[in-house]
């Protein structure tokens, strides 16, 4: 048995979960996000503001318990991120680094001789604060996470002085420089 898809899911007020045989259509203030669930291995039952997702054998294996835990996350990031979205939040550390929109791209001023310009995609919404601290929102956590990603692996933090993009929170091991 799943430990993680046996909680069931709250679904706020503002929230709606559709069901139609395999496929999940969940919308919300945000936006919507369609998910697709193997209906020859689960159910998915909605009971007033709880959504429900069970596997059709009593016996459930290995395999099935991990898919189980698996797909309750997927929805419900999908719930979390049509109610109130997903947010991630990056710091650029170094002197000189500093970040601007220029419409739908992304310019960062890195160290390096010239500018990197990164292209947002239509479904996510970055905002600069204080040209040091990048903002990224969006419905869906995967997409917000791997541009979050994408934009940190442009400049990774150094050990050495800590310059380059972190997430905020993010914990930098520092080395000690040489001695004479």
């Amino acid at each position: 048995m799943s430990k993680i898809g046996k909680k069931n899911i709250s679904i706020p007020k503002e929230s709606s979960i559709k069901i139609e045989g395999g496929n999940l259509t969940i919308s919300g203030p945000k936006g919507t996000k369609k998910l697709t669930v193997n209906d020859k291995i689960f159910t998915s039952k909605l009971i007033d503001s709880e959504f429900n997702i069970q596997p059709l054998q009593k016996k459930v294996d290995k395999k099935t318990s991990i898919m189980w835990g698996t797909y309750r996350s997927l929805i419900n990031n999908a719930v979390k991120g049509v109610s109130v979205g997903h947010e991630k939040i990056l710091e650029l550390s170094g002197v000189g680094f500093r970040a601007g929109l220029k419409g739908e791209i992304l310019n960062l001023q890195l160290g390096f001789s010239h500018d990197i310009n990164f292209k947002i995609p239509k479904e996510i919404k970055i905002t600069v604060e204080k040209q040091t601290i990048i903002k990224i929102n969006g419905v869906d956590k995967e997409l917000v996470s791997k541009i979050a990603a994408d934009i940190k692996s442009l400049k990774p933090i150094e050990p050495y002085k800590a310059k380059g993009i972190k997430e905020r929170g993010q914990f930098i091991l520092r080395k000690e420089g040489k001695k004479k």
